[in-house]
């Protein structure tokens, strides 16, 4: 009975192991679903933790924006289930279907300026109890609507502008009502995954060299012709130089982590979170991060982030092979996102940029980001689970 054990269990293990006897890495679906849910089991931890303080000096009960995110991480999970099990792929590279996502964003973008201005932005949509960032939204549907448009218009993409005029019409449209919130940090994720997802589907140099110049210029114009921009992008040069005004901040951002050193002060013993650093719980999460779980804190985040972005990127990978261009290049997009959104949250955390209102995906107080972000997760999902039953002849639908 033993020895028939031993080899049943031998068996087993020769199973899950490849040709060369080397044990196989974990599918990307294993990686993405555990790595997504340690960053929302951390966030909650960090959310509690870092929100206590705002919320008791605003009236509200302790766990106020803990309950919330908890929440809104249930909801996420339930609307991303509805497009798993009930949208199948197909019918969403179908031009009616994306013009209609495309149509609804905007009129949503177009409601939302006429909100309640919060922080001096236009930027959310009133439901009730809950506000809805519409820019969220629109990232996934611009990913949607580029990866297709890629593969559809293939031969104008890599051959001439007619590829770049095109999209250039949703793409400035989009830009447009995002400058009128304003929302100039969602603007430049959108704009950035469109060019990564061109550049991979063949796009020639000599355009990216003159559209990356025409690009940069109305950036630099952007920020100059807009003075709270203009100040936040010279504090980020000096972040000491006026600690007491605009560089308030990235100050007590940083010494957040000066703080926090190698292992931390401890969970919850945060100082900077005392009503020193604004609502410590949304944007600058990472820097609470930093000094009550240290630099060990910081790199666990980080790592769990570069796992969701690997995962992504295996799913485009394997789609690629399989000559499925549609589903490889939305889950490329996806990635992108969270690699834009990742580096641009701890980057100006760390005051290597200038501060900006984007989010760290899966772990920052936010209820349209987790959903939107859940939803994306569930679109990787359906794609490595439909991707290998996909016939040969139906690949170029897909």
């Amino acid at each position: 009975m033993a020895l028939s054990f031993f080899s049943r269990s031998n068996s087993s293990t020769y199973a899950k192991a490849n040709s060369d006897g080397v044990l196989s890495l974990p599918s990307a679906r294993a990686i993405l679903l555990a790595s997504v849910g340690c960053m929302m089991v951390l966030s909650l931890l960090m959310v509690a933790s870092a929100s206590i303080p705002f919320a008791l000096s605003r009236g509200m009960t302790e766990l106020y924006f803990f309950k919330n995110q908890l929440l809104y991480m249930c909801i996420g999970l339930f609307l991303a289930f509805l497009p798993y099990k009930f949208v199948p792929l197909k019918m969403l590279y179908q031009t009616g279907t994306q013009f209609f996502l495309l149509m609804v964003t905007a009129l949503l973008l177009v409601v939302t300026l006429f909100g309640t201005p919060i922080n001096g932005s236009k930027r959310w949509l009133s439901l009730g109890a809950f506000n809805f960032q519409v820019a969220e939204l629109a990232k996934l549907v611009i990913i949607i609507f580029v990866a297709d448009f890629v593969v559809r218009r293939s031969f104008e993409v890599r051959n001439g502008w007619d590829g770049f005029l095109r999209i250039s019409l949703v793409i400035g449209m989009m830009t447009f009502l995002l400058l009128l919130q304003p929302d100039f940090g969602s603007l430049v994720v959108i704009v950035g995954t469109v060019f990564a997802i061109f550049y991979i589907a063949g796009a020639p140099y000599k355009q990216f060299i003159a559209l990356g110049a025409v690009v940069g210029v109305l950036g630099v114009l952007a920020v100059t012709l807009v003075q709270y921009r203009l100040t936040r992008a010279l504090s980020f040069l000096d972040p000491f130089d006026d600690i007491q005004d605009t560089d308030y901040q990235l100050a007590r951002s940083l010494i957040a982590f000066g703080r926090g050193q190698f292992t931390g002060v401890g969970y919850g013993e945060s100082v900077q979170k005392l009503s020193h650093l604004p609502e410590a719980h949304t944007d600058f999460l990472l820097a609470i991060t930093g000094e009550e779980l240290g630099f060990v804190g910081v790199t666990l985040i980080l790592l769990l982030e570069a796992l969701i972005i690997g995962s992504a990127m295996r799913i485009s990978y394997n789609a690629l092979k399989r000559r499925q261009m549609r589903m490889s290049y939305t889950a490329f997009g996806i990635g992108i996102i969270f690699i834009a959104q990742t580096i641009i949250n701890a980057a100006m955390n760390m005051g290597a940029m200038p501060t900006k209102g984007l989010t760290m995906p899966f772990f920052s107080y936010g209820g349209s980001s987790m959903l939107i972000s859940l939803v994306m997760v569930a679109l990787l999902l359906k794609i490595y689970k439909e991707s290998p039953e996909i016939e040969k002849s139906q690949c170029r639908h897909y």
